[in-house]
C-alpha cells in the first residue's frame, strides 16, 4: 500500500474541485486504489484514468468516482446498493463513508469480477464486513435485501437504456439514486411513492451495463 501516492492522488482531487467533503477525502485516504487494481496495472493506480479490469469492465476514473461520491452524498448509517461492483472499489469507500451502523450490497453479473471486487475487499477486514456481495443480474435488485429494509442511496458505475422498477420500488422516499444514462450522469430524488425528482450532468461515459 503506498499511502503516500494514495494521499497525494486524493490531494489532486481536491485541487480540481471535485473532492470536497471531510468524510469522502478521508475515504480516499483510507482505502488505497492500488489494493483493487490487476496486479499489472499497480503502476498506474494513482493516475486519474480509467483502468481495464477484464472482461471488458474498468476500474472508474478517480475524478469520476469522487464527483459521483460527492453528489450521492452518502451518510453514516445509510444501506446503499452499489450496482456493478467490478473491483470492489467504490463498495469500499462507501463501506468507509457510512460507517460501522452502514450497509453496502452489491451486484456484479460478471462471476470473475464478484470474486475479484470480493477477494479485494478482504484486504479491508472492518470494511468487508459492511459490504453483501451479491454475483447476479443487478436488473433484479437486491435479492438479499430483508423486506422491512429500504434503501437510501443507489450508485450504478455502468451505463443504462433505462432504470429497473425494482430499484425505484426498493428505494426509499427521500432517496437519492445516481446513475449514468446516454453519456449523461443522472441524480434522482424518490420525493413519492412513483415520484422522483431528476438533474442531469451531461458529459460523462461509461462502461455498458450488462444485463445477462
Amino acid at each position: 500500500m503506498e499511502a503516500n501516492q494514495q494521499n497525494q492522488l486524493a490531494a489532486f482531487l481536491k485541487e480540481r474541485g471535485v473532492l470536497k467533503s471531510a468524510k469522502i477525502i478521508a475515504a480516499f485516504e483510507a482505502v488505497d486504489r492500488q489494493d483493487f487494481v490487476p496486479e499489472e496495472m499497480g503502476g498506474l493506480a494513482y493516475v486519474d484514468e480509467p483502468l481495464p479490469i477484464g472482461f471488458g469492465q474498468t476500474i472508474s476514473q478517480p475524478s469520476t468516482v469522487a464527483f459521483m461520491l460527492e453528489h450521492l452524498d452518502a451518510r453514516e448509517g445509510d444501506i446503499i446498493f452499489d450496482v456493478g461492483s467490478g473491483s470492489g472499489w467504490q463498495a469500499a469507500l462507501l463501506a468507509q463513508i457510512v460507517g460501522s451502523a452502514g450497509k453496502i450490497y452489491t451486484a456484479e453479473i460478471v462471476l470473475e469480477l464478484c470474486q475479484f471486487g470480493r477477494e479485494n475487499i478482504k484486504k479491508y477486514p472492518a470494511l468487508a464486513e459492511r459490504i453483501v456481495f451479491e454475483c447476479g443480474n443487478a436488473v433484479v435488485g437486491i435479492q438479499s435485501l430483508p423486506q422491512r429494509e429500504s434503501l437510501d442511496k443507489i450508485i450504478a458505475a455502468a451505463t443504462l437504456d433505462e432504470v429497473p422498477l425494482v430499484w425505484r420500488a426498493q428505494l426509499k422516499v427521500g432517496g437519492k439514486m445516481l446513475y449514468p444514462s446516454h453519456e449523461s450522469l443522472f441524480e434522482e430524488i424518490k420525493t413519492g411513492r412513483d415520484e422522483f425528482r431528476t438533474v442531469e450532468y451531461p458529459g460523462f461515459v461509461f462502461v455498458p451495463f450488462i444485463k445477462g
